[in-house]
Protein backbone atom coordinates (compact mmCIF):
# COMPACT_ATOMS: atom_id res chain seq x y z
CA UNK A 1 0.00 0.00 0.00
CA UNK A 2 0.91 3.52 -1.29
CA UNK A 3 1.86 5.85 2.25
CA UNK A 4 -1.27 8.34 2.38
CA UNK A 5 -0.42 11.90 2.13
CA UNK A 6 -2.95 12.68 5.09
CA UNK A 7 -3.62 10.91 8.27
CA UNK A 8 -5.85 7.51 8.44
CA UNK A 9 -8.79 8.17 10.87
CA UNK A 10 -9.13 5.32 13.27
CA UNK A 11 -10.82 4.91 16.53
CA UNK A 12 -9.97 2.60 19.16
CA UNK A 13 -11.90 1.65 22.80
CA UNK A 14 -11.73 1.09 26.46
CA UNK A 15 -13.84 -1.41 28.11
CA UNK A 16 -14.02 -1.33 31.57
CA UNK A 17 -15.27 -3.61 33.85
CA UNK A 18 -15.10 -4.32 37.72
CA UNK A 19 -12.09 -1.96 37.19
CA UNK A 20 -10.25 -3.91 34.75
CA UNK A 21 -9.61 -3.00 30.79
CA UNK A 22 -9.85 -5.74 28.21
CA UNK A 23 -7.00 -5.58 25.79
CA UNK A 24 -6.79 -8.30 22.58
CA UNK A 25 -3.58 -10.11 21.58
CA UNK A 26 -3.30 -9.46 18.11
CA UNK A 27 -2.83 -12.16 15.62
CA UNK A 28 -2.14 -10.33 12.51
CA UNK A 29 0.60 -7.77 12.07
CA UNK A 30 1.60 -5.12 12.61
CA UNK A 31 2.38 -6.08 16.47
CA UNK A 32 1.22 -9.32 16.15
CA UNK A 33 1.14 -11.12 19.85
CA UNK A 34 0.89 -8.17 21.11
CA UNK A 35 -1.99 -6.80 23.85
CA UNK A 36 -3.83 -3.95 22.26
CA UNK A 37 -7.37 -2.01 22.70
CA UNK A 38 -10.24 -3.34 20.01
CA UNK A 39 -10.55 -0.68 17.24
CA UNK A 40 -9.72 -0.55 13.74
CA UNK A 41 -10.52 2.05 10.65
CA UNK A 42 -12.92 4.43 10.17
CA UNK A 43 -14.82 3.62 6.50
CA UNK A 44 -15.10 6.67 4.15
CA UNK A 45 -18.61 8.05 4.88
CA UNK A 46 -19.04 6.75 8.42
CA UNK A 47 -19.03 8.63 11.78
CA UNK A 48 -16.31 7.89 14.11
CA UNK A 49 -19.43 6.96 16.61
CA UNK A 50 -20.89 4.24 13.95
CA UNK A 51 -17.27 3.07 13.82
CA UNK A 52 -16.30 2.85 17.52
CA UNK A 53 -19.44 0.52 17.40
CA UNK A 54 -19.03 -1.13 14.04
CA UNK A 55 -15.45 -2.20 15.62
CA UNK A 56 -16.77 -3.81 18.66
CA UNK A 57 -19.66 -5.66 17.13
CA UNK A 58 -17.10 -7.21 14.50
CA UNK A 59 -13.71 -7.68 16.77
CA UNK A 60 -15.48 -8.65 19.91
CA UNK A 61 -19.63 -9.61 18.68
CA UNK A 62 -21.13 -7.33 21.22
CA UNK A 63 -22.97 -4.11 20.82
CA UNK A 64 -21.36 -1.13 23.19
CA UNK A 65 -22.44 2.28 23.94
CA UNK A 66 -20.42 4.91 24.38
CA UNK A 67 -20.22 6.25 27.33
CA UNK A 68 -17.46 9.56 26.78
CA UNK A 69 -14.99 10.30 23.95
CA UNK A 70 -11.90 9.87 25.85
CA UNK A 71 -9.11 11.85 23.89
CA UNK A 72 -7.43 11.70 20.47
CA UNK A 73 -4.17 9.92 19.99
CA UNK A 74 -2.14 11.28 16.86
CA UNK A 75 1.49 11.13 17.38
CA UNK A 76 2.83 10.23 13.35
CA UNK A 77 4.78 7.04 14.36
CA UNK A 78 1.70 5.54 16.41
CA UNK A 79 1.31 2.93 13.82
CA UNK A 80 4.48 1.59 11.83
CA UNK A 81 2.26 1.23 8.60
CA UNK A 82 1.41 5.19 8.13
CA UNK A 83 0.29 7.78 9.98
CA UNK A 84 -2.95 7.78 11.89
CA UNK A 85 -5.06 9.40 13.83
CA UNK A 86 -7.19 7.79 16.92
CA UNK A 87 -10.15 8.83 18.08
CA UNK A 88 -10.60 6.70 21.82
CA UNK A 89 -13.85 5.76 23.52
CA UNK A 90 -14.75 4.87 26.93
CA UNK A 91 -17.10 2.46 26.04
CA UNK A 92 -19.94 0.20 28.08
CA UNK A 93 -21.09 -2.97 26.72
CA UNK A 94 -25.02 -3.46 26.53
CA UNK A 95 -25.21 -7.36 26.29
CA UNK A 96 -23.79 -10.24 24.88
CA UNK A 97 -20.39 -12.69 25.27
CA UNK A 98 -17.31 -11.60 23.78
CA UNK A 99 -15.84 -13.30 21.24
CA UNK A 100 -12.76 -12.41 19.05
CA UNK A 101 -12.60 -12.39 15.66
CA UNK A 102 -9.80 -13.58 13.19
CA UNK A 103 -7.66 -10.44 13.82
CA UNK A 104 -6.92 -11.66 17.78
CA UNK A 105 -6.07 -14.91 19.09
CA UNK A 106 -7.55 -14.25 22.59
CA UNK A 107 -8.88 -11.22 24.82
CA UNK A 108 -8.37 -10.76 28.50
CA UNK A 109 -9.18 -8.33 31.31
CA UNK A 110 -6.19 -6.55 32.76
CA UNK A 111 -5.56 -4.45 36.10
CA UNK A 112 -4.46 -1.54 35.20
CA UNK A 113 -1.86 -2.13 38.02
CA UNK A 114 -0.66 -5.40 36.00
CA UNK A 115 -0.79 -4.84 32.41
CA UNK A 116 1.48 -6.71 29.81
CA UNK A 117 4.77 -6.24 28.76
CA UNK A 118 3.83 -6.46 24.86
CA UNK A 119 1.44 -3.83 24.17
CA UNK A 120 1.59 -2.38 20.85
CA UNK A 121 0.78 0.78 18.46
CA UNK A 122 0.87 3.67 21.08
CA UNK A 123 -1.80 1.55 23.45
CA UNK A 124 0.66 2.08 26.45
CA UNK A 125 0.62 5.68 26.83
CA UNK A 126 -3.63 5.78 26.49
CA UNK A 127 -3.60 2.98 29.28
CA UNK A 128 -1.15 5.09 31.37
CA UNK A 129 -3.72 8.03 30.41
CA UNK A 130 -6.57 5.87 31.61
CA UNK A 131 -4.31 5.33 34.85
CA UNK A 132 -4.41 9.34 35.71
CA UNK A 133 -8.03 9.48 35.79
CA UNK A 134 -10.58 8.36 38.18
CA UNK A 135 -13.81 6.39 36.25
Amino acid sequence: MKKPKSPILTVDGILLEKGKVLLIKRSIPPFSGFWVLPGGHVDYGETVEKAIKREMKEELGVPVKIKRLFGVYSDPKRDPRYHTTSIVYLLERIKGKIRVSREASEFRYFSLKNLPRKIGFDHRKILNDLKKRKF
